[in-house]
């Protein structure tokens, strides 16, 4: 009885705390502390849904053994006029059982729920309204427009460190253009090295491999420009390997592919600049060691 009462005195504090502080939450901090907001393409509710249960579960588990603990290292405590060490037990068949398959339980539901997010965002849209190749090379990004043949070519970070009068580094930054509410496919190709195609607020990020074609499947459903960057560490201007994403309505995107097309940005860019094609092995290196 003692014992039970004890763990009341205990218990109710505890949920009085946890109700206080889900009651206080922010937006922000439901959202698990990500970044963006909800909705801004068809996959981030859901990888903020996967990102917050992940961590509600686990608080849950953390708050149970931060429990147990405390409250062994309480009611077992040595007591006054004490000596010697407690009595020993083998084993605990129950307890092993129970701190064997909660875990595995865990585990298991972890990688189904991940399982079925990533295959959703993994499977391609069935036929794309908007087709863009994306290069990543050191340290810009390329674009190409594939349905409409223009794009759109990033200047290197080294030459953009240097601001004009009155510039700032949004001016420069290499841009992709997507159509709201469009399904669009990103097909992701590197030049050089390996990069990491990362829009922050999509809140999802796919490799650059070189001699690899990886692709993006998504609907961005809300209007606005969005901070891109490398992920992946590439050398001396990493840092600065920065672009921006701006989802815009379609006349505005096609009024963009227009004044491209009148810029004489028309074609498309490709791999020919890869200075692996120049490494031991390959074809360039073996005719220019022959000549």
């Amino acid at each position: 009885m003692r014992s039970n009462r004890r763990l009341r005195w205990v218990a109710i504090p505890v949920a009085v705390a946890i109700s206080i502080a889900l009651a206080g939450c922010t937006q922000e901090e439901l959202r698990g502390f990500l970044p963006g907001t909800p909705g801004i393409t068809n996959h981030t509710d859901r990888i903020v849904g996967l990102w917050t249960t992940s961590w509600i579960v686990l608080l849950a588990v953390g708050v149970l053994t931060w429990g147990l603990i405390l409250w062994a290292a309480i009611v077992y405590r040595r007591r006054k006029g004490q000596t010697g060490l407690p009595v020993q037990m083998r084993y605990n068949l129950p307890v092993e059982i129970f701190y064997t398959i909660v875990p595995l339980i865990l585990v298991l539901g972890f990688f189904a729920f991940t399982a079925r997010d990533q295959a959703e965002i993994e499977t391609p849209n069935p036929n794309p309204d908007v087709n863009i190749e994306v290069i990543g090379k050191r340290w810009a990004w390329d674009f190409n427009y594939i349905d409409a043949n223009v794009y759109s070519a990033g200047v290197q970070a080294q030459d953009r460190a240097k601001l004009k009068d009155g510039e700032t580094i949004s001016d420069t930054l290499p841009t992709l253009y997507l159509p709201v509410n469009k399904k669009v496919d990103i097909k992701i190709e590197s030049r050089d090295v390996a990069h990491s195609f990362w829009v922050v607020d999509f809140l999802y990020k796919k490799d650059m491999i070189p001699g690899k074609t990886n692709h993006m499947y998504f609907i961005p459903e809300k209007i606005g420009t969005y901070a891109g960057k490398c992920a992946e560490l590439c050398g001396e201007y990493h840092s600065l390997m920065l672009f921006q994403v701006k989802v815009v309505s379609q006349a505005d995107y096609d009024a963009y592919i227009a004044a491209q097309r009148a810029a004489g940005y028309e074609g498309q860019l490709g791999l020919e600049y890869d200075p692996n094609q120049n490494l031991p092995g390959t074809t360039g290196a073996t005719e220019g060691s022959e000549g």
